[in-house]
């Protein structure tokens, strides 16, 4: 379908979603993961622009390894190469955004050869990278704004509809996979599965428990900012369970989130707060009489932020950014869940009959109380217990072999250890500042940088 395809009705809304589909044999893994870049010396935000930048490691990126750049009022704002891009958030965090993968093996060795790449450049300039989910020093007036003009949009609008905009836009990173489904309704059971389970992830890779260098009283601060941060386009989206679920009713969802752009010939026109239902109709106020395009569409998609987002394909969006041994991990876990029918099953017979209100109470409370949340009684360490051993048994099962002959397994080891030894690594990182740190944050910036 040509981007530029004019739209008039809903039903191509959702058959755009549905073109997604694919035969069980082209199922993909698709991981993105983000980080903080700070100046080594002062353990500072990298501001844009200057000699320790994030404009320097990007330029650097491109001198010394063939990435493109993609430049927004002549400056460059991301990266591409083969499939691939490295991308800004508001704050500056770097992101990668991989290529289509048929396994977990290829997807370890993405990103051990972007880290690779990116430790490469930021050495010489003085600058480390730390993968945590919110970040632990620094205040928003710390942090610049990167500048692009939608983060300009969104910056505006954010403060009217919430009280953690800006922190998830500047001061959050997270890790997530994006994986496929063959129907419509292989595309609802797997995300009625992984909305559910969502918290179980959150707790396993909580990891971000200090705000502005102290103790914040949660495990997971991002996932606590994204709690009151938009309600329009957040959350655990409880019709998904309801019947009539299908790729129609979420066209319906995205209809109702309200928009913040539409791009023409190369300008972003704020849209903040208008609705793309008018917009189908011809009436939007910032472009009256014109409908949307597919690229409209698309673009729009992009703009919710639900724990798990559709667009051609599934995105799983609920854990902490980590670091570089656990970023292979969250894929992992999905792909042995979602990817594997009995696995599947076993997840939905597992979430059956948690009520819309047990869930989205299960998901305030990992924030805070990480693996011993319960939710009708059970821990949140058991579930993740008994998840892992479905996930193992899933991924045994693809016959997805290294050179050295090693199932996809053994990458969720991080978690297992998670499970084994009953803290998340948020609390790991509590009892090294109630002790060996003294309360000093500096030696987290040298111990689990990059």
């Amino acid at each position: 379908m040509n981007p530029d395809t004019v739209l008039t009705d809903k039903r191509e809304l959702a058959a755009w979603l549905e073109s997604g589909c694919k035969p069980e044999s082209e199922w993909r893994i698709g991981t993105e993961h983000e980080k903080f870049g700070f100046c080594t010396e002062t353990l500072k935000p990298l501001p844009y622009d200057g000699e320790r930048s994030v404009r320097a490691m990007l330029e650097g990126l491109a001198d010394n390894f063939g990435w493109e750049p993609v430049y927004e009022s002549d400056m460059p704002i991301a990266l591409k190469k083969n499939g691939c891009s490295i991308t800004l958030e508001p704050g500056g965090q770097l992101e990668l955004s991989g290529e289509l993968l048929d396994n977990l093996h290829q997807t370890c060795d993405e990103v051990n050869t972007h880290l690779a790449q990116v430790r490469a450049v930021a050495e010489p300039l003085g600058i480390g990278f730390l993968g945590m989910g919110f970040h632990p020093t620094a205040t928003l007036d710390d942090i610049d704004w990167m500048p692009k003009k939608r983060y300009v949009i969104m910056r505006n609008y954010m403060p009217k509809v919430g009280q953690h905009g800006h922190d998830m836009m500047k001061r959050t990173c997270t890790v997530q996979v994006n994986l496929d489904f063959s129907s419509e309704a292989d595309m609802v059971t797997k995300f009625r599965a992984s909305l559910a389970l969502q918290p179980i992830a959150t707790a396993l890779f909580a990891d971000s428990p200090f705000v502005e260098g102290r103790p914040s009283g949660y495990l997971s601060y991002r996932s606590h900012a994204w709690t009151d941060t938009d309600p329009d386009r957040t959350g655990t989206l409880p019709w998904v369970f309801e019947s009539g679920m299908g790729f129609e009713r979420y066209a319906d969802y995205m209809l109702d989130v309200p928009m913040y752009f539409v791009v023409r010939e190369g300008r972003m026109i704020d849209c903040a707060g208008q609705s793309f239902r008018d917009f189908l109709a011809g009436r939007l106020p910032a472009l009256p009489g014109e409908r949307p395009t597919l690229r409209d569409w698309e673009d729009h998609l992009t703009t919710a932020f639900p724990e798990v987002r559709l667009k051609r394909f599934l995105e799983m969006r609920g854990a902490d950014g980590g670091p570089w041994r656990r970023l292979c991990a969250l894929p992992a876990f999905w792909v042995g869940l979602l990817y594997d029918a009995d696995a599947l099953a076993a997840c939905l017979d597992m979430t059956r009959h948690w009520s819309a209100a047990e869930r989205e109470q299960l998901r305030r409370d990992v924030a805070g109380e990480g693996l011993r949340a319960e939710i009708q009684g059970r821990s949140v360490r058991d579930i993740a217990r008994e998840l892992l051993d479905l996930a193992y048994r899933g991924l045994s099962k693809r016959r997805r072999l290294s050179a050295s002959g090693d199932d996809e397994g053994g990458f969720l080891e991080s978690l297992q250890n998670v499970v084994d030894r009953g803290t998340t690594p948020a609390e790991v990182k509590l009892a090294a500042y109630e002790g060996k740190w003294n309360g000093d944050l500096a030696h987290l910036f040298r111990e689990f940088a990059y």
